[in-house]
């Protein structure tokens, strides 16, 4: 399975899911996807499409809260992004952690970082900040004009 197959395959699986398809080259593509599929669509590629869940990203735009889930298709060298943006009133997505335990510490990390809520964690405690910053102070959070 190419590159093209399997965004092919994504988009058309769930087509009222995906908001946009970049191919940035032939072996890193982003799809953007509603916050709400979040755990439909990781199942997905993570149980369907042998894709292999290597780590979460957040980061704070002008646009919201933007999380990209990173995967690999490692015998073809791929890497596809599932990449959401939540609200910055109520930056809330569904936790991962009911399909695979790595989500846990990247999730617990983003949320001391940004103060995303990651609904039904199983234990969203903090992980780094201990005594480094005030409770409720989100360092990674960013002031637009």
């Amino acid at each position: 399975m190419n590159t093209d197959e399997i965004l092919k395959i994504i988009k058309e699986k769930f087509s009222s899911d995906v908001l946009d398809v970049f191919k940035k080259t032939e072996t890193r593509a982003n799809i953007t996807i509603k916050p709400e599929s979040l755990v439909k669509i990781n199942e997905y590629v993570f149980k369907d499409i042998e894709l292999r869940f290597i780590i979460a990203t957040a980061n704070h735009t002008k646009k919201g809260f933007e999380i990209l889930y990173h995967y690999s298709k490692d015998d073809i060298g791929l890497i596809v992004n599932l990449h959401v943006i939540l609200p910055v009133e109520k930056p809330e997505i569904e936790s991962l952690t009911c399909l695979f335990s790595a989500a846990n510490w990247i999730e617990r990390e983003i949320h001391e970082l940004y103060g995303i809520v990651f609904l039904n964690h199983p234990e969203l405690e903090k992980l780094i900040s201990e005594g480094n910053w005030a409770e409720g102070v989100y360092p990674y959070r960013r002031e637009f004009k």
